[in-house]
């Protein structure tokens, strides 16, 4: 079967638990409150485009290429953006809760999440090099064989970073925030 291309549609308040998104390529679309839970959007490439107020929890990436995808005010819980096709693969994340997500072993060098709740999410083995994690809360957040080579953790809280097992060299971290970075060593700090 013949993948389609939709180029400058905007999809609107459209729930595509009950009618699935078509396989294809999306470039220069929108999607502006519609419901892809648990939708199987492997697969699908999508260029330049926009999700905002979207619910995309438990959506299968499986081969999905998000090359450029910029995701507003979504709720995104449980994805695995590591089945994601890596090729070209650039994000950008303002006010969404990615809660229980997984980028294991991703190169998102550069990628900002802005205002975003990554509680529990799995970043171990990825290179977030001059990464912005811009008023994240990363309460328990999986950082583990991670490169954070000048990241930017300024504004962030409730991260816990093992140094000993991060390469962090010139990233930024503000206090209170620094403690996540002494947490391992069971200190008081007054």
């Amino acid at each position: 079967m013949e993948q389609q291309y939709i180029e400058g549609k905007t999809f609107s308040n459209i729930d595509f638990t009950q009618n699935q998104l078509m396989k294809g390529e999306y470039e220069l679309c929108k999607f502006t409150n519609c419901d892809f839970s648990n939708c199987d959007l492997s697969d699908i490439i999508f260029q330049d485009c926009e999700f905002t107020d979207c619910n995309l929890s438990l959506a299968k990436l499986t081969k999905t290429a998000l090359r450029i995808v910029h995701f507003n005010d979504c709720k995104m819980l449980g994805l695995h953006f590591n089945d994601c096709n890596v090729f070209g693969l650039q994000i950008r994340i303002n006010n969404c809760i990615l809660d229980h997500s997984s980028f294991y072993k991703l190169k998102l060098g550069k990628t900002r999440f802005n205002n975003a709740k990554l509680n529990e999410v799995d970043f171990a083995d990825c290179d977030l090099s001059d990464a912005i994690f811009d008023h994240c809360d990363l309460k328990g957040a999986i950082f583990e064989n991670t490169l954070l080579m000048k990241a930017d953790f300024c504004t962030s809280f409730n991260y816990s970073i093992d140094v000993d097992l991060n390469s962090i060299k010139k990233a930024k971290f503000s206090y209170p925030g620094i403690i996540g970075l002494l947490e391992k060593y069971d200190i008081e700090i007054v």
